[in-house]
């Protein structure tokens, strides 16, 4: 069963179908019992994260049945999917509600991320608010694009690239050591402004439609970034690892570190990251 751009609009179907049928009516309405930690008080999955995640993976199986589906809640139960993902000839990979803890305290800064991998490599990926019902997505070679709830369509773009006092980004060190996260707090004081909203969805898109500069994460599981990465340089970005390789599907270490261009790359790697 292969994927072909045509099948987009289809995602985009499914993942606004999620949205208004499992997370927007849970969306400040969870009780106790609808919310579990994982493995912190931080690392919350609630009622909404399964049912979205159901639902998505029940329309992909009945479209494309031979496919592996990766979903971040699935991976919980059988870690073994993540570890078949490099290889898969086909293979989609779901975060239902990206940005659970904020979901959870009633603040709408969240997201469905769908990526779309074949053969180790991502050919496809949507970012999904819904709370507006607008959706980013981009194929590979194909560009990226903000479809906005009303129909309307414009092209994304990363913000031209400028000096690093003139930045916004973040880093997100919530998942290092206490020293490292003391170390490149401190370096965060060298842009402009920076930020952090906790989720992944909200990052990349503010860096793919030209809202910030930059964004890096230690943190490295495929349903958080892959999507992401994949719209980014579609918008004309640069993302690698710490080392200076390219991301792949299946990789979860290392960091990786998105911005304007290699030399805005290397400037807030060498300046924030690692000073």
């Amino acid at each position: 069963m292969s994927f072909s751009d045509r099948d987009i609009d289809l995602l985009r179907g499914f993942v606004r179908e999620a949205g208004e049928a499992e997370i927007m009516p849970r969306f400040r309405a969870l009780t106790s019992g609808d919310v579990t930690e994982k493995k912190s008080s931080i690392d919350l999955v609630t009622d909404a994260d399964l049912r979205a995640e159901a639902l998505i993976t029940a329309r992909l199986r009945d479209r494309f049945p031979s496919a592996l589906i990766v979903g971040e809640e699935a991976c919980e139960a059988n870690p073994g999917l993540l570890d078949a993902l490099a290889g898969a000839e086909l293979a989609f990979v779901i975060d239902p509600v990206d940005g659970t803890f904020n979901f959870a305290a009633g603040l709408p800064v969240f997201g469905t991320i769908l990526a779309v991998v074949a053969n180790g490599e991502t050919v496809a990926g949507l970012l999904h608010d819904p709370v507006l019902g607008d959706t980013l997505v981009a194929s590979k070679g194909a560009g990226a694009r903000l479809l906005s709830h009303t129909g309307a369509e414009a092209k994304a773009s990363v913000i031209a690239p400028r000096p690093l006092s003139s930045m916004v980004g973040t880093i997100s060190i919530n998942d290092i050591d206490g020293e490292n996260r003391a170390r490149i707090a401190r370096n965060l004081a060298k842009p402009k402004m920076a930020f952090a909203y906790n989720c992944s969805a909200y990052e990349y898109w503010l860096a793919s439609t030209g809202k910030v500069d930059f964004i890096g994460h230690f943190k490295m599981m495929p349903w958080d970034h892959l999507a992401g990465v994949l719209i980014h340089g579609e918008a004309g970005g640069y993302t690698a690892k710490h080392d200076g390789t390219p991301y792949r599907p299946g990789q979860t270490s290392g960091g990786i570190l998105t911005a304007p261009n290699e030399d805005a790359w290397h400037e807030v790697l060498r300046e924030v990251v690692k000073a």
